[in-house]
């Protein structure tokens, strides 16, 4: 495949198949990189035990935290690159690539500072059993010092995206994940290290991807060209990606924050309730596949095609992929449900751990539709310039609220059953919120008036 070929104009051509075409290789590719961080947690569980599935378990959460904010913020990136690309406007779109690129060498520093520091005060302030304390501040430790490898692939896989090329990060992914699965087993099962292993093979295999990524935007002779002279902040394409990004960062880091509250009511009921929701987690990812991969090309065709002025069409496209993500989710709902205890003794064979994800797994999996529904509506906004309104949603359900049920339930009820149930919950109250704007307000025209 010549380079002139990866690009992708989603401002033509018909909308079913070419968001199809677009979303599954994303699809495939978020298939593998959930296989890779299952098989830490299978290969962990099984050769370790499950006190080591537990300690890494009981990072999930820090992890998203201290990501989250970053991450958004690349996605902010992808939203500029691609109504740039849509509008045919290359000098713009580089300065936003290379934009992006300066930012992500200084936030890689700062998050490498925060995880490798604050870690142990956190994991404490969370609760995590003393018997996985040890462990679970090692992983961590080691997965943050390779935070420059996370950033750099985000975005250099979000400007890949945002021009529509979804294959060359799947190609990728695909070789990233194959070789942490490989060093997974021969550090841990031949070397018998320790959940130390599980992170080096993580960071390793990253930075692989991130050197493949970097070598085909420098070798492409597409106008989305990276060159290392041009890496620095142009500030008005900074102020873009912050303000479409930041509302993304701060959503995601205030969840996550939420989330450790949660974590930490999960704590309470034991190692074993750590361990057996920890895998039902591991689950939960591969029904977000679908989300994932219809909400990227949901972001990446409404921001083309606005920023092509195809209003029209980017109206019937962002039904399609909403309706397409929540069709799908709520299948792999269905067969998670069904299949639970099977697909948790994977990962452990306590009694006890394989209950409490079980039970997780039977009361989440029928409501993935709403997560779906919710976060698709979420990221046609954000491809519309309208990241502000996603953050408000989140913000106040799967936050305030959130906690609030957490805080005022919990007590009453004593039942780790009350922690399940604010998922879905909360994933309603948002999607209903998401809703109504969507239908009322006139996002389509937002690139219009900003201009």
């Amino acid at each position: 495949m010549s380079n002139t070929q990866a690009a992708t104009r989603m401002t033509e051509g018909p909308i079913a198949g070419q968001m199809i075409r677009f979303a599954l290789p994303l699809f495939i590719g978020n298939l593998f990189q959930q296989l890779y961080n299952t098989a830490d947690a299978l290969i962990v569980g099984n050769l370790i035990g499950s006190e080591a599935l537990a300690a890494v378990s009981a990072t999930g959460t820090l992890v998203f935290l201290l990501v989250s904010l970053f991450a958004g913020i690349a996605s902010g990136a992808g939203v500029v690159v691609s109504r740039y690309f849509g509008a045919r406007d290359p000098d713009r779109m580089r300065a936003a690539i290379h934009t992006v690129l300066a930012l992500d060498l200084m936030t890689a520093a700062l998050l490498t500072l925060i995880g490798t520091t604050l870690t142990p005060a956190i994991l404490r302030l969370m609760g995590t059993p003393a018997d996985v304390m040890a462990r679970s501040t090692a992983y961590i430790r080691i997965y943050f010092a390779g935070s420059l490898g996370l950033v750099l692939y985000n975005s250099c896989r979000g400007i890949m995206q945002a021009v529509g090329d979804s294959r060359h990060p799947l190609y990728y992914l695909v070789t990233s994940s194959v070789i942490n699965v490989f060093l997974d087993l021969l550090l841990i099962g031949v070397f018998h290290m320790d959940v130390e292993g599980a992170a080096l093979a993580t960071i390793l295999a990253q930075f692989v991807s991130v050197i493949l990524c970097l070598r085909r935007l420098m070798t492409t002779t597409e106008e989305y060209r990276v060159r290392l002279r041009e890496i620095r902040c142009d500030w008005q394409m900074l102020k873009l990606i912050v303000q479409y990004g930041l509302p993304a960062g701060l959503q995601n880091s205030v969840i996550a924050i939420a989330n450790v509250v949660v974590q930490a009511n999960i704590n309470a009921f034991g190692t074993m309730a750590v361990a057996g929701c920890g895998a039902y987690g591991k689950i939960e990812g591969f029904a977000f596949l679908p989300i994932t991969s219809f909400t990227i090309a949901l972001t990446t065709f409404v921001g083309q095609n606005l920023g092509g002025r195809e209003y029209e069409r980017a109206k019937k496209g962002a039904g399609f992929g909403v309706i397409c993500a929540i069709l799908l989710s709520e299948t792999i709902g269905l067969l998670t449900w069904l299949g639970a205890p099977v697909l948790i003794r994977a990962f452990t064979q306590e009694p006890e751990a394989i209950a409490f994800g079980v039970g997780k797994a039977r009361i989440c999996s029928l409501f993935y539709c709403l997560l779906a529904a919710s976060h698709g509506l979420s990221a046609v906004l954000r491809g519309a310039g309208k990241a502000v309104i996603p953050m408000v949603s989140m913000l106040s359900f799967w936050c305030v609220v959130r906690v609030a049920i957490l805080h005022f339930a919990v007590p009453v009820y004593q039942s780790i059953n009350t922690v399940n149930w604010v998922y879905p919950i909360t994933w309603a109250l948002s999607t209903v919120f998401l809703a109504i704007y969507f239908f009322r307000a006139d996002w389509l025209h937002s690139f219009e008036r900003q201009n």
